[in-house]
């Protein structure tokens, strides 16, 4: 049976996420949870900024209980390494942190990793994924091009492009840090969406768990469903189906 797809608008590796995080590692049933983290979105920022999120997901989940290995997957090449590939296929959990969208897409989708995340998924392991993470692993991926403008807390997105994620939540785009935006600008951008697709606006500090069709929110924020132009909010402990 597929696992559980977790699904985060921000706030990875850190204290608020804990809680949540900690139930993802019981829900696997092991004393000893096997992790992987992947901090491929990071990449683009430079070596510095990719190895300190592997940094901060070893530590984060190594003081849960788990068993924690980093993949350092940076390019398409390196998505072919026979070890990161026998990690994916020997984890309880795989973790992908947030970054570049597109990139994290194009190493996904240009080599086996993609696929092994998806083999790990249907073998019933947990995928979860937060802010670039999560955009990257649903169904579409929504890859904006982004304008900083002053005393925003995050840059305007522009030039909305919808290709294919890893599809592990058929008919789902996901917009993270959704409440940094004016939801005028995020309507704009969501209504977007190619026809038939549901877009999740998923809160900073806030996750959506999902198996079968069936979601529960997790965390301090909202979750808002587009359903074309039909919106809808949901709180921690609401659920709903796609």
């Amino acid at each position: 049976m597929p696992g559980p797809v977790a699904l985060v608008g921000a706030g990875e590796f850190l204290a608020p996420m804990a809680e949540f995080d900690r139930g993802l590692l019981a829900a696997t049933g092991r004393a000893r949870p096997r992790v992987v983290v992947v901090p491929t979105a990071a990449a683009p920022d430079g070596e510095q900024t990719f190895l300190r999120w592997a940094e901060m997901g070893m530590a984060h989940f190594t003081s849960l209980g788990a068993e924690v290995e980093p993949v350092l997957v940076r390019t398409v090449a390196e998505g072919d390494n026979p070890d990161v590939l026998q990690a994916i296929g020997e984890a309880d959990l795989v973790y992908l942190s947030g970054g570049h969208p597109g990139h994290l897409r194009r190493v996904l989708g240009g080599s086996p990793l993609g696929a092994a995340i998806a083999d790990a998924h249907q073998r019933g392991a947990t995928i979860a994924g937060c802010s670039a993470g999560a955009m990257a692993i649903v169904d579409r991926c929504m890859e904006p091009r982004r304008l900083p403008v002053p005393r925003l807390r995050a840059p305007l997105p522009l030039g909305i492009r919808w290709p294919a994620g890893v599809g592990l939540a058929d008919h789902v785009a996901v917009m993270p840090h959704y409440d940094a935006f004016p939801e005028t600008l995020s309507a704009l951008i969501v209504l977007q969406a190619p026809r038939g697709i549901v877009v999740l606006g998923i809160d900073e500090e806030t996750a959506v768990l999902g198996r079968n069709g069936a979601w529960q929110v997790h965390g301090r924020g909202r979750v808002t469903v587009w359903r074309g132009h039909r919106r809808q909010r949901f709180r921690r402990g609401d659920a709903f189906r796609l």
